[in-house]
């Protein structure tokens, strides 16, 4: 029987699934329900030592001598400081020491209890991975301590080895053993890729049986994706490819996968029964929720630093390789690959929803704005390049560009926008740069045009409503009597004053007729820096997209 723990047993299932077979066990009782589990697993072997400082040098002459990771687990309080000789010890030579330190709850640190002290980091800077476990009450927290469990783990293994901590606090009762069998834990695996094409080629013929295969590109650099732009072309008449325009570089018309998700007539036929994730953060949350949702029997990532992104929180693989070696690759692999009924059903929705957005007209909005903008962008052949901001910008850009479409998506924050374009322009004399974004964003960053770098190739379209436009967006806000302070709305401002400072061309509209009329002067500025400044109701603004997904409802 098992300590009914769950972040104990989390940990255990997850100690006997990456294959780790010897432990050292120190005496306490903080640490008991650890060491009780540790025992009574059959497949690791425990080796009793008293003395922490004796016990972490022991456990590195068994992992000397089996070059395998082993554990060493000590209870809460100074235990835990006198492993640390070891530790460091184990840093330097490569040695896979797996610290697993019991503690007290986090709110009885500090508070003059017996054998309490802040535990989690104490070992840095000699552990290449420091997690800490808390007692999971919900579907979420479990699935947390999961993810960190096998970080930690996988971490100790990956390259030369290294040691790692992982801190577990547990709370009273502690003596409880009636828990039957260990729970059955999530394993992520790991693979480095390098030269070594075998793992593209294990992927690839999991794509071959899979029924429902799903490729997913977030945000990518725009030259990886340059590079593997003929292949990905292949790939998309394959299988079923996500991309937001943080990566896709074909020209073609956006994918509308929120509005493919809503018009599908079988949105269940949409589930993949495997997804391969690649690049950085997906613009939807909507796509990502849907994802989150699903119960693939795989689900790889790749990444170049074969980091541990567990973004639709069912990661079972990650493979270490860059984007687009990975892209040809596998595409290499899928040649002469059929496609599937989950295709099918994906470029119906996928045609749908494009079909609807294409009628649909909105408004004066920010969205007719943008939807005008590369209208009108898509008939200037000139060398150009665009930059979004976050938000609301970005999510319009996501929906009507046909361009690649730059951003700093990274943290997602709203500062630094301006600043981006600026450079970029600066560095592409050859190219004009258009950045398109919100108030906030602009005044906030308004510096950037204070700057002798600034040159006569950047036009930016400034989307003013007064506030924050995706505050009325938020379903639930509208509840709350101080929405209007919260989306920072106020007396209105415009950025005219700030283009004469600069000596920026100006432009604004604050109608349609008007939009109409200033896009085509804006477009056509050539040798100069010009702003256009489209003023617009942020009420209006979220009724445009809220008629767009009605208009969806009926198509359905």
């Amino acid at each position: 029987m098992f300590s009914n723990k769950e972040n104990v047993n989390i940990l255990t299932a997850l100690l006997v699934r990456h294959g780790i077979t010897q432990a050292v066990v120190c005496p306490g009782s903080r640490n008991s329900p650890l060491v009780h589990n540790l025992c009574e697993c059959k497949a690791i072997k425990c080796y009793p030592v008293t003395d922490e400082r004796s016990a972490a040098f022991f456990a590195l002459g068994v992992a000397m001598s089996t070059h395998s990771p082993v554990v060493v687990c000590v209870t809460s309080g100074s235990a835990l400081l006198n492993v640390a000789p070891a530790v460091a010890e184990a840093y330097y030579q490569n040695l896979p020491l797996i610290v697993v330190s019991a503690d007290r709850p986090q709110q009885w640190i500090g508070q003059s209890d017996g054998q309490t002290m802040p535990q989690a980091n104490a070992l840095a800077p000699f552990v290449r991975k420091s997690v800490h476990l808390i007692e999971p009450k919900t579907k979420e927290e479990h699935w947390y301590c999961n993810r960190l469990a096998n970080e930690a783990l996988i971490e100790c293994k990956r390259f030369a080895y290294a040691p790692v901590h992982i801190n577990v606090p547990i709370s009273e009762p502690l003596f409880d053993y009636d828990v039957a069998t260990l729970p059955i834990e999530r394993h992520i695996s790991a693979t480095s890729v390098c030269n070594d094409n075998a793992a593209v080629a294990d992927i690839a013929t999991m794509v071959r049986q899979a029924q429902r295969p799903l490729l997913v590109i977030g945000q990518e650099a725009w030259n990886k994706m340059v590079a593997a732009k003929t292949e990905l072309a292949q790939l998309r008449q394959q299988i079923v490819v996500l991309q937001d325009k943080l990566s896709d570089v074909s020209d073609a018309p956006p994918q509308l996968v929120d509005a493919a998700i809503a018009i599908a007539e079988d949105a269940e036929a949409l589930r993949p029964d495997l997804i391969i994730y690649m690049g950085g953060t997906l613009v939807s949350k909507q796509c990502k929720q849907f994802l989150r949702n699903c119960t693939p029997a795989h689900s790889i990532l790749v990444d170049p630093r074969g980091d541990i992104r567990d973004t639709f929180m069912n990661l079972t693989d990650v493979v270490q390789c860059q984007s687009d070696a990975f892209i040809k690759a596998l595409a290499s692999g899928l040649e002469g690959f059929a496609t599937s009924k989950f295709y099918h059903d994906w470029q119906k929705a996928l045609n749908n929803a494009t079909t609807v957005a294409q009628l649909y007209v909105p408004a004066y909005s920010q969205m007719l704005a943008v939807r005008r903008f590369h209208t009108l962008l898509q008939q200037n052949n000139d060398a150009k390049a665009l930059v979004y901001g976050n938000s609301s910008a970005v999510r319009l850009g996501n929906f009507y560009s046909s361009d690649y479409i730059f951003v700093n998506r990274g943290v997602n924050g709203i500062e630094g926008t301006l600043s981006t374009a600026a450079g970029m322009a600066a560095a592409n004399k050859n190219k004009r740069v258009f950045c398109v974004i919100g108030d906030l964003s602009f005044f906030y960053d308004r510096n950037a045009l204070w700057n002798s770098n600034l040159g006569d190739n950047l036009s930016i379209l400034l989307l003013n409503n007064s506030g924050g436009g995706i505050f009325q967006q938020l379903s639930g806000l509208e509840k709350s009597a101080h929405r209007a302070a919260i989306m920072g709305a106020g007396a209105s401002v415009t950025a005219e004053g700030v283009c004469q400072t600069h000596n920026i061309g100006y432009l604004s509209a604050a109608d349609s007729e008007d939009l109409e009329s200033t896009l085509a002067a804006f477009l056509n500025v050539k040798n100069s820096s010009v702003l256009l400044e489209v003023f617009t109701n942020s009420e209006e603004d979220a009724k445009a997209w809220s008629t767009f997904y009605k208009q969806l409802e009926k198509k359905q």
